[in-house]
């Protein structure tokens, strides 16, 4: 193995918890994420609009590097595509926890998602959604009934069948 390839541990986040955002916007990131995140905590996050939910997607560094290898292998001449980088982008923010292991959520970012003071934080495979706990509560709920056929549409036409 050549000792200059630095290995990137995979990220496969596990959780959803409930906390508590201050009235300037600052979270505290559970300890059970924080253990998870222990390898690449000190590189630093990034925070931005979810694409297709009123929440937040809060990057670990290294994922949001991976996601950006791939938008800037656009044609920046194919409007389209410029037109996606500019609202992919917009409102993203570079953050990190404090010496308390807080996260400062910028107040624009609050604000589009709704954020008051409950939130839920839940794991994304390799991101967190941060969202308002009764958003999250409302999305839960109007996605449960669709859930049995959206599973079926996504993962039935698997060829492992589930087996590893």
């Amino acid at each position: 193995m050549n000792p200059k390839v630095k290995l990137v541990p995979l990220i496969n986040l596990i959780g959803t918890y409930e906390c508590k955002v201050d009235a300037k916007g600052r979270l505290m990131i559970s300890s059970a994420f924080k253990k998870q995140l222990s390898p690449i905590l000190q590189e630093g996050f990034v925070v931005k609009r979810a694409v297709f939910q009123p929440c937040l997607e809060l990057y670990p560094m290294q994922e949001w590097n991976k996601v950006m290898l791939k938008i800037n292998s656009l044609n920046r001449f194919i409007k389209k595509n410029n037109d996606f980088i500019r609202r992919f982008t917009a409102g993203v923010k570079e953050v990190e926890l404090d010496s308390s292991g807080r996260l400062l959520i910028p107040k624009d970012l609050c604000h589009f998602a709704g954020i008051k003071k409950q939130i839920v934080l839940s794991s994304a495979i390799n991101i967190i959604e941060i969202w308002d706990k009764d958003s999250y509560e409302k999305s839960i709920d109007d996605t449960a009934m669709d859930f049995a056929s959206l599973t079926e549409e996504v993962m039935g036409n698997s060829d492992d069948n589930g087996v590893s």
